[in-house]
């Protein structure tokens, strides 16, 4: 059970870590607000229900603060000292995982992060697989909007079918719009940087570095959203991710035009809370298709802001880690870790999700 269990947030007092914090609360977790700056990790603490309570070092919100960086690894050490699990929040994360991976594993504490970032997603899985099973610990990566829906719905679409191995896999991303977080952009930055400026997609079984412009294409989403131009081979952590676990050559990922766009924008705003959750009234579907032989199974997700449901995502994984309840140890995606749809099963509070859906298909 997630009461009394205690998780270590890396990056707490960040966009997507204000999410996980609250969310850890909402389900009895226990939260350690982990990061360099002890003001701001007191103030996202003192705002926690509950908080006054909270007895730990310090009374009341004290309690919860850690305060750690990636440079000093004894902090870290001392940061996830009593933890039962980390999830680290904090890009970007070529520059976070490994160390907070290499902190976890010392503490032999299940890890999981929300990091989209295709080159420290590969890094992790290149880096830790060994280690990581070595030490008998889970370490899941990409726990998050971007990497873990999408592999957790292909995964559940292939398997509905009764397939181990598929020809394509087909991830579409129908967004309302986006306003990346400042951690976003330094995470786009940060890949840019690695790959030279080249863009990369999945095919023929391998990562493909390229110079030439993304194809232009439409894709048919669900209603209301209908036909959409879309960007296609707009690669995420999905092309890292999926191929990990499941037989396929392609993997193929597309984004609404209006969304790429907001996104290269530098004068897009940063989003702006518009409920008593902190979501802002960005929505997003997110369509897939897998093929094989020719026959296509189908999965289409449904809900209200890509950052704040990445923390049920990072959660519900957490809470499996704790329980026991993921296939094995080493380093895993989310298809791989867990039963898929079981797991967006229990996502249904946030996250809607229709198997089966006829269409979706580009055109």
């Amino acid at each position: 059970m997630s009461a009394g269990r205690t998780v270590a947030v890396f990056g707490a007092s960040g966009h997507t870590g204000r999410f996980v914090v609250a969310e850890l609360r909402a389900r009895g977790f226990v939260p350690l607000l982990v990061g360099r700056d002890a003001a701001k990790l007191r103030a996202v603490a003192a705002g926690l229900p509950g908080a006054q309570e909270r007895q730990g070092p310090g009374p009341g919100p004290e309690g919860w603060v850690r305060v750690a960086s990636v440079g000093e690894p004894g902090s870290l050490d001392r940061a996830f000292a009593g933890a039962d699990a980390v999830v680290n929040c904090a890009g970007p994360f070529a520059e976070t995982a490994a160390p907070v991976i290499e902190a976890a594993l010392r503490a032999g504490i299940p890890y999981v992060d929300v990091a989209a970032e295709i080159e420290a997603n590969l890094d992790t899985f290149a880096r830790f697989e060994e280690p990581a099973r070595a030490a008998g610990v889970a370490v899941v990566p990409a726990m998050a909007f971007f990497g873990g829906l999408g592999d957790l719905l292909v995964t559940a679409a292939t398997e509905s079918a009764g397939w181990t191995a598929v020809d394509e896999a087909h991830i579409a991303y129908g967004l309302s719009g986006w306003h990346p977080t400042a951690g976003t952009r330094d995470a786009g930055a940060v890949s840019r940087q690695r790959r030279g400026g080249r863009r990369v997609r999945y095919a023929d079984g391998r990562l493909e570095y390229r110079d030439d412009a993304a194809p232009a294409t439409k894709w048919d989403f669900p209603e209301p959203m209908g036909t959409r131009a879309v960007i296609g081979e707009f690669s995420m952590a999905d092309i890292v991710t999926v191929p990990t676990h499941l037989a396929v050559p392609e993997v193929r990922t597309y984004m609404t035009v209006e969304a790429a766009r907001d996104l290269a924008a530098p004068d897009t705003p940063a989003p702006v809370a518009v409920d008593e959750h902190g979501r802002s009234a960005q929505t997003f579907v997110v369509d897939v298709v897998v093929r094989s032989g020719g026959v296509e199974r189908r999965a289409t997700a449904r809900g209200q802001d890509i950052y704040a449901v990445s923390a049920p995502l990072a959660v519900e994984a957490v809470r499996r880690v704790t329980e026991g309840r993921v296939k094995g140890a080493g380093v895993l995606s989310a298809g791989a870790a867990f039963d898929a749809a079981d797991f967006l099963g229990a996502l249904s509070a946030h996250v809607s999700v229709e198997l089966g859906r006829q269409g979706g298909r580009e055109v």
